[in-house]
């Protein structure tokens, strides 16, 4: 493997994460709490694994530059932005929500896993989204 393989290994951890919350939603949905940590918990690595990721690339290689012209650019940016953003805010929501989770403070949890599903199901989605747009969508 080589620095040039990791935006597609951050792409594939990004889409295992929105998987597991997928998955770890729907469990919790039908009593399966078990199920659901271990999803969640399969979530929160599979995060950290690509946060571990995304920086030995940025380190190693630098930002790369959208080349997409036309109407292209003001949608990649703004998905780019509202991502970025996000992806910003959700760590310490994750960690409020693991730390009350793992705590058994669970009407809090679900206080706040309210918010914080969607928020990191977005951001595990656009940065699927933004890695699709800037090394393989030729328009």
């Amino acid at each position: 493997m080589t620095t040039a393989d990791l935006p597609a290994v951050n792409a594939c951890l990004n889409t295992t994460s929105a998987l597991l919350l997928i998955v770890g939603y729907v469990r919790i949905r039908q009593g399966r709490k078990e199920a659901h940590r271990r999803c969640m918990l399969g979530a929160v690595t599979t995060s950290l694994l690509f946060l571990v990721s995304y920086l030995t690339y940025h380190y190693l290689h630098g930002s790369t530059r959208f080349t997409g012209e036309g109407w292209t650019r003001p949608v990649y940016f703004t998905v780019l932005l509202t991502h970025t953003v996000l992806a910003t805010a959700i760590v310490p929501m994750v960690l409020v929500t693991l730390r009350r989770a793992l705590s058994e403070r669970f009407d809090s949890h679900r206080r706040i896993a309210r918010w914080t599903l969607p928020a990191w199901l977005y951001v595990s989605v656009t940065g699927v989204l933004v890695y699709w747009m800037l090394y393989h969508w030729q328009v």
